[in-house]
């Protein structure tokens, strides 16, 4: 056996108990439900951009509430007749849209990009929602108290919208689209993913709200911030771990119907790569999965990157341009 073989062997094996709770469909549906009854209100508005051939879009949109989504559109700047794919792209944990420059590699295989803001984190999107109590640390303890008022049941629903946002703009077509991102932007990826069947892809790198008691139990990333809102409210220890097992992608792995490229990285302790197979070994759909044996957070970076644009072009080679 070879030391890749033998390093891995527990990571494929790794099925720790499911959390899913009884009303866990009935709690997406009605999520879903009470997200769509809020009018969508899309906006976007050009803006100058120095690299020839690429149109810039500044967009906006509201999200599970009246919180106004913010993020970028980009698209391929030569006119065509026919629809463009999109690639959905959900950033890392304390980070925001990035900058149009960041995405310049899918554009140049000639797909859009939607690009956008998390609430209440980094970037230019704020944050509507009502909290009854109060949090540790970060917004990964927002609301923990109640399944109803947790932080990431807002943003799970505000990346399922910019779904609708990009599949309603002309240049899109709505039967090609791609989610993809790293950290807490591959859990989301990878909970809309299963949540919704429009994707026909998520390509999902060191992915974050996996097997979330052991990342809480573990201190692990962000989830050391409900570590901490225990500490001070201990009475609360079984409504909190209620809450997390809602928005546990490993709950929701059987859902996801498209194929799912992955990677992980053995050395991460943000997001440690077993916490992930939790989830990535109950995927039933295509999967695939690249694992950096020395690499912590950053995952595999540049290489995998490329990996992603071999593994586009391979598998969707009649959506390149010739």
């Amino acid at each position: 056996m070879g030391y890749m073989e033998e390093v891995t062997r527990e990571l494929y094996n790794y099925r720790p108990p499911l959390t899913k709770r009884d009303d866990f469909d009935s709690f997406w549906q009605e999520t879903m439900e009470e997200a769509e009854r809020i009018p969508l209100q899309p906006e976007r508005a050009q803006v100058a951009y120095p690299v020839r051939g690429v149109k810039v879009y500044d967009i906006a949109y509201n999200g599970m509430d009246d919180t106004r989504i913010k993020g970028w559109l980009l698209i391929p700047g030569r006119e065509r007749e026919e629809r463009l794919p999109c690639l959905i792209h959900y950033h890392g944990f304390a980070h925001n849209r990035g900058e149009p420059s960041d995405f310049m590699h899918w554009l140049m295989m000639g797909m859009a990009v939607l690009s956008i803001d998390c609430r209440d984190q980094g970037g230019g999107t704020g944050n509507h929602a009502h909290y009854s109590h109060g949090f540790m640390s970060n917004v990964a303890s927002k609301g923990i108290q109640d399944k109803r008022e947790y932080y990431y049941r807002y943003v799970y629903m505000d990346c399922l919208k910019a779904i609708d946002f990009a599949c309603g703009q002309q240049e899109i077509d709505p039967e090609r689209i791609v989610l993809e991102g790293g950290s807490q932007g591959g859990a989301l990826a990878m909970a809309v993913a299963a949540l919704d069947r429009r994707p026909k892809l998520a390509m999902v790198d060191v992915p974050s709200n996996s097997n979330l008691i052991a990342r809480v139990m573990g201190n692990h990333g962000a989830f050391a911030a409900v570590a901490d809102y225990l500490k001070k409210h201990p009475e609360q220890t079984n409504d909190v771990m209620d809450t997390l097992s809602y928005f546990d992608t490993m709950n929701m792995a059987d859902r996801i119907s498209c194929p799912v490229l992955a990677s992980v990285a053995l050395k991460d302790e943000t997001c440690p790569a077993l916490m992930y197979f939790a989830t990535y070994n109950r995927i039933t759909s295509s999967k695939e999965i690249v694992i950096y044996p020395f690499n912590g957070h950053e995952g595999g970076g540049s290489k995998q990157k490329e990996k992603k644009l071999a593994y586009l072009a391979k598998r969707f080679a009649d959506w390149m341009p010739s």
